[in-house]
């Protein structure tokens, strides 16, 4: 009997103090489930650390681990794209190189897999001494995409999931600028199911996710998948060209009733003028996020660049 096989993908920039230690763990993950075969391939997007030594060391560990050297960083979004396009199981499983998402989940998502599940994520659940800043722009962050997108996704989710290879066929067709991943996946249907689990401390280094980043993904996740702000951008200029009606009356009272007065009130129209300007130009910033996107994909630049590869296979796909 042919054994079915797993891959796990993983995005990793300058995350050398964890690489080795979650190669471990997931090695005796993946070795407690001997009915499967697997291989691992760590996805290097450009680190300027000791990343992508430690990478090349890990065939001493395993002959199933593997890396993708990526030309530069592209970004996590990227890099993910990349280890799903280049993954050979029949399942995928991805996860983050932080060791924030614990491999010991992963029995749980091959169970809900062989009982028909075609993806299997996970939502985070912060532990009780995560700061405040961390959760609160957490919920705004899944409150703006799921108010201002199409597609809702459920507070906590991560890129910590197992796709069926039907899933992953669709997904490795797809050549999106701008990726999101979270919101592509749950885009395409098909069978989901949702395991809940509480992230651990991050074992070595810094998160790359800063809030400005963070305030990237969500537009970057807002604009992919929804044209609301533009109906939103539509609406206030209405509003405001109706609202801007209702000065009329006083602009003729004032002319014929109060002429004495009528060079007055010059500070009221200079805020009045640039509160409309302010609002133009926010409105032509949605308008041109839009057309940056649309200027983006036209060119059809690949998603990222591979540099050097230890895949067995990788002549056939560079």
């Amino acid at each position: 009997m042919i054994k079915k096989k797993l891959s796990v993908v993983i995005p990793s920039f300058n995350e050398e103090g964890n690489i080795e230690a979650l190669a471990a763990r997931l090695l005796a993950v993946l070795k407690g489930v001997p009915s499967y075969d697997y291989e691992v391939i760590f996805i290097d997007d450009g680190s300027s650390d000791g990343t992508l030594d430690k990478l090349k060391g890990l065939g001493k560990l395993d002959n199933n681990l593997f890396y993708l050297e990526l030309s530069r960083n592209f970004g996590h979004q990227n890099a993910l794209k990349a280890g799903y396009d280049f993954a050979t199981g029949d399942a995928i499983i991805s996860m983050d190189g932080d060791m924030q998402h614990p491999p010991e989940l992963i029995p749980q998502f091959i169970e809900k897999w062989e009982e028909g599940y075609d993806v299997v994520y996970s939502t985070r659940e912060y532990q009780d001494d995560t700061t405040i800043f961390k959760t609160k722009t957490s919920d705004l962050f899944y409150s703006m995409i799921n108010s201002l997108s199409d597609t809702k996704l459920e507070k906590g989710t991560a890129d910590f999931r197992l796709i069926d290879r039907k899933v992953a066929n669709v997904l490795v067709q797809l050549n999106e600028n701008g990726l999101f991943m979270r919101g592509l996946i749950k885009w395409l249907g098909f069978k989901q199911y949702a395991i809940h689990y509480q992230a651990e401390a991050r074992f070595s280094g810094k998160s790359k996710y800063t809030l400005r980043r963070m305030f990237k993904f969500a537009v970057e996740g807002i604009t992919a998948f929804s044209v609301r702000p533009l109906y939103m951008a539509t609406g206030v200029g209405i509003f405001f060209s109706l609202a801007s009606l209702l000065y009329i009356p006083y602009i003729l009272y004032s002319y014929f009733f109060r002429p004495q007065f009528e060079a007055a009130g010059w500070a009221s129209l200079l805020a009045t003028v640039v509160f409309f300007g302010g609002m133009q130009l926010m409105v032509l910033g949605i308008i041109g996020t839009y057309l940056g996107k649309l200027f983006m994909q036209a060119k059809q630049r690949p998603n990222y660049i591979i540099r050097s590869t230890n895949l067995k296979d990788d002549t056939a796909k560079l």
